[in-house]
């Protein structure tokens, strides 16, 4: 019978560089052995909600997460099942009719803001890793995001981010970083903490 899977956490402020340091994890250990999850696929899905109140929802906070399916989806994933991951559409505030099948790997990373502030997924991840990267770093590279890929304007990033992203980071992602077993500072491209990580990796494989 194979092994349960091994499941990673990588929290920290949006765009602390967990996406570059999961993706790095990938390519070095390799697509056949790792799958990554975002926290972002698990927003709540509020189509009885008009899009003007979606649009105000505050989805920096935790209450806009649906953490109990990813609990679920985490611990069949370490028994080396498969799940469908929702798809969760930007432009609309909800979850798109499609779905990703993932699963049976030996490793699992699971990123995302706030995957620490919630004790039944703390519980579940055999490794915490949290990406300490300067304020004004997030915040450039989450207006360089946002208005590139999800078409939105200036003007209304800026009004998130002082209204909901800060003070929700001040609130739940800052203080989780005491629940890290590793904290990395200058980004997902550290090459010694990439280094370590891997190898604790291979030690638990």
């Amino acid at each position: 019978m194979d092994q349960d899977s091994i499941i990673i956490g990588i929290s920290g402020a949006s765009g602390s560089g967990k996406s570059l340091l999961a993706n790095t994890i990938v390519e070095e250990l390799g697509e056949d052995k790792v799958t990554v999850i975002s926290e972002d696929a698990y927003y709540k899905h509020n189509p009885h909600m008009a899009f003007e109140d979606r649009e105000k929802v505050n989805y920096d906070h935790p209450d806009a997460f649906d953490h109990d399916l990813l609990v679920d989806h985490l611990e069949r994933l370490r028994a080396r099942e498969q799940i469908q991951i929702p798809v969760y559409d930007y432009s609309t505030h909800l979850r798109s009719d499609e779905t990703r099948t993932v699963g049976g790997t030996k490793i699992i990373v699971l990123e995302g803001i706030l995957i620490y502030s919630y004790r039944p997924i703390r519980k579940s991840l055999d490794i915490r890793i949290y990406m300490d990267t300067p304020a004004d770093i997030c915040f450039i590279r989450r207006l360089q995001r946002d208005v590139e890929k999800r078409q939105r304007t200036l003007e209304s990033v800026i009004e998130q981010y002082e209204e909901t992203v800060r003070p929700m980071y001040l609130q739940f992602i800052e203080p989780s970083k005491h629940y890290a077993d590793l904290i990395v500072p200058r980004g997902g491209a550290n090459r010694i903490a990439i280094d370590m990580i891997k190898a604790k990796i291979c030690e638990m494989m």
